[in-house]
């Protein structure tokens, strides 16, 4: 009788799996975008993950965060051990993923109602997989699954819903095996949090959403006060202080971000807002991951709309713990949002908005719906009908939007049309203009939008380039394009794109006049380094010293290319950084001058942190060696032609 009161719900989400593995399906062969870049491409930087030494280099060469993501990047190993790759490979795997998310929302949601207490067994089943194909189904989780470096984000959520689920089992068990159940519960909160935070370190808040969980839950069954306060309030006051920590109302904490904490915090009462819109009110696609152009709150009514989402989230939150005891799914599926929005929506210098944040937020947020639909489903026979129709609809969006992410050029072409304000989503289009042979549309896009965007230093940045790429700069094109630097807002990208700039004018395809566009580059780095922003920020910092020395060592000024490469590597202070300064300087011809700057790079590694070193200590020892012994014969044969009649 048993095994025939779960068939039909277990039929039931077989088909959900099916039909999750058809939506998605346009969309794996989609190519990599943006992040994935700079987070895969270690995989080839040693040839190649052939063994014990590149495995290490690659698994601790993360810095999406502070932990390093270490297990995150172990997982892309299962795709691929070289770079460049194939990412249908990739998004594959994160399909699957999400598919195992699922069945441990459905395994989670139904312990969950076994502990609530409030329902029988088979409408508990029936109320799980119906919460879990809302969530598996919906179109907002596209970009998580679709974007491969979200993997991150999944295996958090992966992690985090594992550790819930051997609580809530745990917690059925304490009044029958309580010594059982206190041991999966321990192992479930000490080995969910260990692994999510380093997949991702908003993993570090299980313990809370735990809480938060037990918070919703009914007295009765609840764990012995000592065994919660050492494994859910003392890891959740642990983040607390760590987030606190954080704090800084100064005017300017983050030197590489446009707004300031005051501004972060009233900007995410909006976007938060934003996101529980499109979770209740989905659209196929929207502005993807051009999110620069979002309008900054200035101020409490600048704009107005901040004080009304501030206003709207109060009144939320209070409703919430209200309705705690009458309604406990909706205060759990709410607060469970809220808590998972803390370390990423609060005082963290992240980027503003992005969707993938809500791949563990939005876990328990679709359960009070599942809920009334299965239990008011004897007296509305329309439910149950209503609900297929809604899944339907979910699923068709989804497969729309997946459609969409099945080729980047129109993927991004969409995006570029949806953020109008965005400067890197206009810097993407004149890009494409660019690289297809249309100088002119590029041009004219970018200056339209300069006049329209002046504080954008990207454009600036994006438009001097293109003049370089064909030639075209002149030395007042290079003097206005500083003296606007000077006074537009900080953008990490304009660093980056002055970085391509200076290699477009130093590298083999560039134009006759390099040489002058050199001279007029060191002067652009000297305008730049003059102005507060860019003198403050480290990261510009370091780099112009080794643009500086590239840009030398084009012209042929060994002795100030020698000078900069030393002031780079005094900088940077990373082996792998130093090592690549003296490889350039030798390849160049000097040298002399490599073995100079080798001693430095000799310093800089004995006194580097082991832990830091993408390799083994002998390893780099190895690369030294060899490097000196190349250089001393490079100066050898250089002195006999020297030499020679």
């Amino acid at each position: 009788m048993r095994s025939a009161s779960i068939a039909t719900p277990s039929l039931c989400y077989f088909l959900i799996l099916i039909a999750a593995y058809f939506v998605y399906s346009p969309g794996m062969s989609g190519g990599f975008l943006f992040d994935d870049y700079p987070n895969l491409q270690h995989l080839g930087d040693l040839g190649g993950v052939v063994d014990w030494e590149t495995f290490r280099a690659y698994v601790f060469s993360g810095f999406a965060g502070p932990t390093g993501r270490p297990l995150a990047l172990v997982t892309f190993l299962l795709d691929d051990n070289a770079w460049p790759s194939q990412a249908p490979w990739f998004k594959q795997t994160n399909l699957l993923i999400h598919v195992l998310c699922g069945l441990l929302l459905c395994w989670a949601t139904l312990l969950l109602l076994r502990n609530l207490k409030r329902v029988g067994e088979k409408q508990a089943q029936y109320i799980a997989v119906l919460a879990c194909a809302l969530w598996v189904l919906h179109p907002y989780m596209v970009s998580t699954i679709l974007y491969v470096v979200q993997r991150m984000a999944q295996l958090a959520t992966l992690f985090c819903l594992a550790g819930v689920v051997m609580y809530l089992y745990g917690r059925l068990q304490l009044s029958m095996r309580p010594r059982r159940a206190y041991i999966f519960m321990s192992l479930g909160l000490v080995a969910g949090t260990f692994l999510a935070t380093f997949s991702k370190e908003n993993g570090a808040l299980l313990p809370l959403l735990v809480l938060v969980i037990e918070f919703c839950l009914p007295r009765e069954g609840r764990p012995a006060w000592q065994w919660r306060a050492l494994f859910l309030w003392l890891p959740s006051l642990a983040v607390a202080a760590l987030l606190a920590r954080y704090i800084d109302f100064s005017d300017n904490p983050w030197p590489n971000r446009n707004f300031n904490q005051i501004e972060r915090l009233l900007t995410e009462a909006r976007i938060v807002c934003e996101y529980l819109l499109h979770l209740f009110v989905p659209r196929i696609e929207g502005n993807g991951l051009y999110q620069d152009g979002y309008v900054i709150s200035k101020g409490l009514f600048e704009p107005v709309s901040t004080f009304f989402a501030i206003a709207f989230l109060v009144a939320l939150l209070a409703v919430t713990f209200a309705i705690r005891k009458k309604a406990p799914l909706i205060s759990l599926g709410l607060l469970f949002f809220f808590a998972s929005h803390l370390m990423e929506s609060t005082v963290v210098g992240l980027e503003l908005y992005f969707e993938h944040r809500n791949h563990l937020a939005s876990l328990f947020l679709f359960l009070p719906l599942a809920y009334y639909c299965v239990i008011y489903s004897a007296r509305f026979k329309l439910l149950p009908a209503l609900a297929v129709v809604v899944l339907g609809i979910l699923a068709s969006m989804t497969w729309l939007r997946a459609s969409l992410w099945s080729d980047n050029d129109k993927l991004e072409f969409y995006w570029v049309q949806s953020a109008t304000n965005s400067p890197r989503a206009i810097n993407a289009l004149a890009a494409h203009y660019l690289n297809n042979g249309d100088y002119e549309k590029a041009n004219e896009y970018l200056l339209a939008a300069s006049r329209r965007l002046p504080q954008s230093s990207l454009l600036t940045a994006r438009l001097l380039l293109q003049k370089v790429w064909v030639g075209q700069a002149s030395e007042q094109d290079f003097i206005q394009a500083g003296e606007r630097l000077k006074l537009q807002e900080f953008d990490a990208q304009t660093v980056k794109g002055i970085r391509t700039l200076v290699e477009r004018v130093t590298g083999g395809d560039a134009a006759s006049n390099s040489l002058d566009y050199a001279h007029y580059s060191l002067n652009l780095l000297d305008t730049m380094e003059s102005s507060p922003a860019y003198g403050e920020f480290p990261l510009f910092m370091r780099l112009v010293a080794y643009l500086r020395a590239q840009l030398y060592l084009h012209i042929g000024d060994a002795a100030e290319a020698y000078r900069y490469y030393s002031q780079a590597i005094s900088r940077y202070q990373e082996a792998d950084a130093a090592l690549a300064m003296v490889a350039e300087m030798g390849s160049a011809g000097y040298p002399e001058k490599a073995l100079e700057l080798l001693e430095q790079a000799t310093q800089v590694l004995a006194q580097q942190d082991s832990r830091k070193l993408k390799r083994s200590r002998m390893s780099y020892e190895q690369d030294i060696a060899y490097l000196e012994g190349a250089l001393r014969e490079a100066m050898k044969t250089k002195n006999t032609a020297t030499e020679a009649p």
